[in-house]
Formats: C-alpha cells, structure tokens, sequence
C-alpha cells in the first residue's frame, strides 16, 4: 500500500517540475524580442539570463516605489483644486469657504497622522540613545552595529509616514492662510467701494419700479398658489392644524408677556430673598413666550401652501427676527425695570421709560434693515435700488443710537465727579463709548450719501448690537451678584465679592469672540486662531500646548495635594506619638513639603511628556544671569535648608539675633518669622541667622539662670540680707533646687551695699515673671525686717545765687 501510494505523489511531482520548466521557459522565451537577440548576436542563453534579471530589477523598482493610496490621490486633487483656484482668483466666496472646511478636515487628518506611532517612535530612539554612538576609531562588535542598523531602519521607516504628514499638513495650512487672506481683502475692498448715492435723483424712479416689480411679483407667486386647485385642496385637508397653530400662536402673542408680567410679580413679593434671581429668570418666559407665538403663527402661514419661493424664504426669516425683536425688549426691562423694581443703573424712574422705548426702537431699526436685505436678495434688485432702500432706515437707526448715547452720557456725566475712583472708571469709559457711538452715528448717514453703503452699514450697525451685547453683559453680571448673595447668605450689596468679579471677567472673555463676529470677523478666523492656540508652541523639538498645560496643573495639583495630606497626617497623627521636640517635627514636616513639591514637579513634567532636554541650553544660559541676580535669594533658600537639617533653631525658640529677641514662629525657605514680646513680627533673612552670631535661650531644653538684683544701705547686716535672699528664692516654684539658688555680695555701690540672687529656673521662658515676683517678695520682707533700700541723694548748690535776687 505504502509503495502503490507513492507512485502517484511522485509523478505528480515530476509533472508539477515539467510545467514548471515550461513557463520558465515561455517566460524567458517572452522576456526579450527575437530582433534584439539577433542584432546584438547574443548567446540565446545569455539573453534569456538578461531578460530574467531585468524582469527581476522591475519588480524590485516596483516595491521600492509604492504607489500613492487612494488617499493621497484624494488628497492631491484637493490641494491642486485649491491652488487652481487661488492662483485663477475667480472663486467665488461660497467656492472658497467649500475649499477652506475641505483642507481643514485634511489637516486635522495629517495632525492625527503626525502622532502615530509616538509611543513606538520614542522607544526606539531609547533604545538607540541606549547603544550610543558609533566609535570613530574604535572597532565595535558586529552583534551592536547590526543591531543599531536594524534600529535606525525602523525608525526611518516608521518617521516616514509622520514627515509625509507633516510636511501635508505644512501645505494644507499655508493653502487656510491664503484662502484667508484673498477673503479678507475681498471683504476690505468690498468695505471701501463707492457705489451708487441713494441721495441722487436720478435713481429713484428705477428704485421705485425695482420695488414694485419685486412686491408684484411675490403677490403673483401667491395669487397662483392660492388659486391652484391641488393647493387649495392640500390647505384644506391641514386645516385641522393651520387652525389651532394659528389660534394658539395668537394667543400667546397677545397675552404670553401679561402671563409672564403677573409671574414675575408674584415672585418679587413673595419669593423673599431668592425674589430678584427668580425674577430675572421667570422674566425670561416675557420674551420667550410670545416668541413661540410667533414661531406658531410662521409654521401656520407656512402650512397653507400658498406663498411661493420667495414669500417663505422671507416668512422662514420672521422668528429669528422675532428673536431680535423680543430680546432687546427682554434686556431693556432688565436694564430699566418699571418701578418699584430697583434698576441695575442710577436711572430715575420718569426717565427708564423713555430709556427702554429708545433701546426697543433701535433694535426694530436693525431688524428692518436686515428684513430689507432678504428683500433685496430675494428679489436680486440693484445696487442703486439697494442702496436707496437701505438709506432711510439707517438715517433712523442713526437718529436712535445719537439720542441712547446723548441720554447715556447726560445720566453718567453728573455723577463722574462725586464717584470713587474705580466708579468713576467705569463711568469714564461707558461716557466715552457713548461719545464714540455719537460720532459713527453721525459719520454712518454721511458715508452712506456719498455711496460707501457697505461701510456705513459696517459702522452703524454693529455699534447698536455692541451696545445691546454690553447691556446683557450687565444685566448678567447683576443676576451673578443676585445669585451669589443668595446663595452665600450675604445680605447688602455684593458688588465687592470676589467670585462674582471672576464670573463678570469670565463673561467679558466669552464675549470677545461674539464681539468680534459683530464687527465683521469671519467664524472661519475665529477657528483658525482657535486651533493654533490648540497647537501651541514649539520650544525647540518640544510643542507646548494648552493641553500641556491643563495635564501639567493636573498632575502637579494631584501631587500637591498628595503632599499636604501627608504633612498633615505627620502632623497630627504620627509625628506627635513620637519622642521628636516640636521643632524636629517641624522640620520633618518641612522637608517632606519640600521633597514633595519637587517630586510632583517632576511626574508633572514626565506625565506631560515634556522633552526639557531641547531647552537645557537655554536654561543654563539664563540661569548664569538669574544667578547674578538672585544670588541672595538663592543663599536664603539654601540657608533655610540648613536651618531645617542641622537645627541651630526650631519654632518656639527664644533668640536674639540682630539686636531682635524673640520666639520663633516660622522657618520658611527664604525667611524665617520671629514674634517679639511686643507681638510684632521680625522677618529675618535665613543667611543672617547661618552666618550671623544667634543666642538661643532654649536651645535643647527651656532650662536657664535669672538674675535678680538688689541694693541695701550701708549699715545693713550683710548676712542677714544675704539669708533673706536665699530663703526668697528658695522658696519661689520656679526655681531648681539643684543646683541651689546663690547669693551673691557683689560689692559696695555709690548708694548701697548691692546683692544679686542667681537662681536656675525649670522654665526661663518664666524669667520676667520669676524676676517681678521676687522683686515683690523682696520689697515686703525688707518691709517686714526693717531693712532699708536706700536710694540717691543729691545737694544742690548755687556757685552765685546773688544773681536770681529780683
């Protein structure tokens, strides 16, 4: 079975080896032409062997040279698209913007790209740093050649892909910078063009029948909607929702701010201290609610079927003018509230109703002119037509903002002079705004008349939002002072609390971005700079980005806690059960904070990933200069080091350093606080304590010598005096029994005979206290024995007292 089975396996192997040979042979017979082995008159072999190896270099060529993926194709195409586009410059603005969201997508792609294998990457270069560098003249073993070899292939071929990106994303955001700037300037000549005067005559009748033809035209789109048969007969079959969307939108309209007014009474009298930020919120529902009857009322009109394009491109409009419209109303209540609500500013009440009317009709000035814009889009009128429908509404819009700033400036101006200096700051600036506003509102109509419509249109308008967006900001801020004393149970004005003022600053921040998209900054460049902000910046071969940052506080804030709880629990729980004085334990306590701000300094740094290396020499550069000048500051902190290793001094000893005695109270790393008796505190340098003279009175133990002194007339027996001394200090609790108290008869003085008592005290901390209470006991045994303290007598005698006769 065995033999019989094998025959076959072998003849199926010699035909495998026989069609081998022959496709060998068809393809060497293929590789080259007939023609080119008879004009070279080669050996048939020799040829067939030349053919093979260049089929063999090709296929080599062809896996050395990848083909491009579909992605870079895709990529490609984009990019040429893009500068095609630039370099012809006749894109329009849509074309353009398509253009810029496509290469930002690619770029956010090749950022992704570029951290691909970053783990991977910095291993090997470890490893690689690991072998060192190659010897010049030393011979090295193959097995570390080989294996440096094999590493920096690896690397390359992983480094290939990330500079491929990285080159792709250089490309694509210099392809965002130009899209960028022909946009600007596009829109900068497009501020600066003059074009038709709405004031010149001759355009007017044109203007008229423009008008006209677009009013007549709309009205046609209705008629024939409204007599088509299939439309009338969709209208009927939504009546049974045109109807109510319709009522209850009316509804809302009429008496959804009656509603909200009743609700925001009834929380002002019986909301107690949470009255004013419930109010302010609840009187949200004033604009909200009638919004949302207008919002109704739009779906209803636009539910019958019977306008055409260009009427519901126009009716598709009216709630986000309503919004407008209903939020200026909202703010001017909020600013000047009907009384007896208070008012966020100094405004008398017979003056905040003409304050909200005139904020109200700004805001409806605004909205019309952005109504007439969708006209004259809708409807692709003239540029003259344009100009001269937008003409009188910003004359009015200008006659509105002069009169708001005009009233502003005369509520503001009396009270600059009375104000304290960070009101009267404020004030300044808000008079100076409203000065501003004054002049583009009288800059605004005249640039206009001339034919600058864009510009003025650019002046005019985003100074009116500007002043409704400082108004909410305003309003905001009361609402946080609101909030804030209620919450914090503070009562009167919270205005000076610290949170608040952070919340206030924190809106003005957000608000810098609103402001700039008012004043005609695209949202495109508000993302580009957002993103290079997210970048961050490249220090060296390291890039630093916010991200960093947050991850940097992050572990830095985690490891700065760790350490205070640790202090804490040396502190209070372990350090105390130990036989450590109190100014070891304080000194542990120290070092350990020390040692662990350093340490989460460093896992700050590590769990970042920042490569400190590429700004080493920086570092030591500038540290040479930060050396000069702060060589006292760095001796402090290393005499402060000492301080807490050798222990010359600890918290609660009494020194005297530098003419100042006193305890001290704390050893920080530049200084060290000492509390004299007078309960003052002296900051004392740690170098002066290092390398200055110091007494410390209590240095080890609070064991010390008090010294009393005392003087007798002379006649006194000296060894009575003397065992009265002894007995007075001996008796005395604070003083040692060994060594005993001494008695000393210092001498023979001018006016007495005079002793001292020299006595060890348990305690010198107690030294004045022991010394006043012996001095007591002194005065009242003497008083007792009869024993006189003498004191100094002198004889005044007058050389020639003739001279004070009269």
């Amino acid at each position: 079975m065995m033999q019989g089975g094998s025959i076959p396996s072998r003849l199926s192997r010699a035909l495998q080896s026989l069609a081998l040979a022959f496709l060998m042979v068809l393809t060497l017979g293929l590789g080259l032409p007939v023609s080119t082995l008879a004009q070279e008159g080669a050996d048939p072999a020799t040829a067939a062997t030349s053919a093979d190896d260049g089929l063999v270099a090709e296929a080599l060529e062809e896996v050395a040279t990848p083909q491009p993926s579909a992605e870079t194709l895709e990529w490609e195409r984009t990019a040429k698209r893009a500068e095609d586009a630039l370099e012809a410059g006749l894109a329009s603005d849509a074309a353009l913007e398509s253009l810029r969201a496509d290469l930002v997508k690619w770029r956010e792609t090749f950022q992704d790209a570029q951290e691909a294998n970053a783990q991977r990457i910095a291993n090997l270069r470890n490893q690689i740093a690991v072998l060192g560098t190659p010897p010049e003249n030393a011979t090295e073993s193959v097995e570390i050649t080989l294996r440096r070899s094999d590493l920096n292939t690896q690397l390359s071929q992983l480094l290939a892909p990330v500079l491929a990106a990285e080159e792709a994303r250089s490309r694509a955001s210099g392809l965002i910078a130009e899209i960028d700037s022909t946009l600007r300037t596009r829109q900068t000549d497009a501020l600066l063009a003059i074009g038709p005067s709405p004031v010149n005559p001759v355009y007017w009748a044109a203007a008229w029948n423009e008008v006209q033809a677009g009013l007549n035209a709309m009205r046609a789109e209705f008629r024939s909607n409204y007599t088509n048969e299939l439309r009338q007969f969709e209208f009927r079959q939504n009546l049974l929702v045109i109807i109510p969307l319709f009522l209850l939108g009316l509804v809302l309209m009429l008496r959804g701010r009656a509603w909200a007014t009743g609700l925001v009474r009834h929380l002002r009298a019986h909301a107690g201290r949470a009255a004013e930020p419930l109010a302010f919120v609840a009187s949200l529902s004033k604009s909200i609610v009638p919004w949302i009857g207008l919002l109704l009322l739009v779906q209803s009109l636009l539910a019958t079927g019977f306008f055409g394009l260009k009427g519901e491109t126009l009716l598709q409009q009216i709630p986000l003018w309503g919004v407008a419209l209903y939020a200026a109303h909202w703010l001017c209540d909020r600013l000047f509230p009907v009384p007896p609500a208070g008012s966020l500013f100094d405004v008398p009440p017979e003056r905040r109703g003409q304050m909200r009317r005139l904020g109200v009709t700004l805001a409806i000035f605004v909205v019309l002119s952005r109504a007439t814009e969708s006209f004259e889009a809708v409807n692709t009128l003239s540029a003259a037509t344009g100009a001269i429908l937008a003409f009188p509404i910003l004359v009015l819009t200008s006659l509105a903002l002069t009169r708001l700033a005009r009233q502003v400036r005369v509520l503001v101006q009396p009270r600059m002079e009375d104000s304290e200096e960070g009101v009267a700051f404020r004030l300044r600036a808000i008079s100076m705004l409203a000065r501003g506003a004054i002049l583009v509102a009288l800059v605004g109509p005249v640039l206009a008349g001339i034919g600058y419509r864009n510009a003025a249109e650019a002046l005019v308008y985003p100074t009116a939002v500007t002043a409704g967006l400082l108004g909410l900001l305003f309003a905001m801020q009361y609402f946080t002072e609101q909030t804030y004393a209620l919450f914090s149970r503070r009562d009167g004005d919270s205005s000076d609390a610290l949170l608040p003022a952070l919340i206030g600053v924190a809106m003005v921040l957000a608000s810098v971005p609103v402001l700039a998209l008012i004043w005609g900054m695209r949202a495109t460049d508000l993302t580009e700079l957002w993103s290079r902000f997210l970048e961050g910046v490249s220090v060296g071969d390291t890039r630093i980005s916010p991200s960093d940052f947050i991850a940097f506080a992050v572990f830095f804030g985690a490891g700065y806690l760790v350490t205070r709880l640790v202090q804490g629990a040396l502190k209070t729980s372990v350090l105390p059960k130990t036989r450590i004085d109190q100014g070891g334990q304080t000194a542990i306590v120290s070092g350990v904070g020390y040692v662990g701000i350093t340490l989460a300094a460093l896992v700050a740094f590590a769990g970042t990933g920042l490569d400190l290396s590429s700004i080493a020499i920086v570092a030591g550069a500038l540290s040479v200069g930060i050396g000069f000048g702060l060589q006292t500051i760095v001796s402090n902190f290393v005499s402060g080091i000492i301080l807490l290793i050798e222990r010359p001094i600890s918290e609660g000893d009494w020194i005297e350093v530098g003419g100042q005695m006193g305890y001290v109270r704390d050893i920080s790393v530049r200084a060290t606080r000492i509390e004299t008796f007078d309960r003052t505190d002296v900051i004392i340098p740690n170098a002066d304590l290092v390398s200055g003279t110091v007494t410390n009175y209590t240095r080890g133990n609070t064991v010390g010598r008090v010294i009393v002194s005392v003087g007798v007339a002379y006649g006194t027996d000296t060894h009575r005096v003397e065992g009265i001394l002894r007995e007075i200090a001996e008796d005395h609790p604070m003083v040692l029994a060994n060594p005993a108290p001494a008695v000393l008869f210092q001498g023979f003085g001018a006016d007495s005979l005079d002793f001292e008592i020299r006595a060890i005290l348990r305690d010198v901390n107690w030294a004045l206290s022991v010394r006043s209470e012996m001095n007591h006991a002194i005065a009242a045994r003497f008083a007792e024995e009869g024993i006189e303290i003498p004191f100094a007598q002198r004889d005044v005698w007058l050389r020639n007292p003739e001279v004070l006769q009269p």
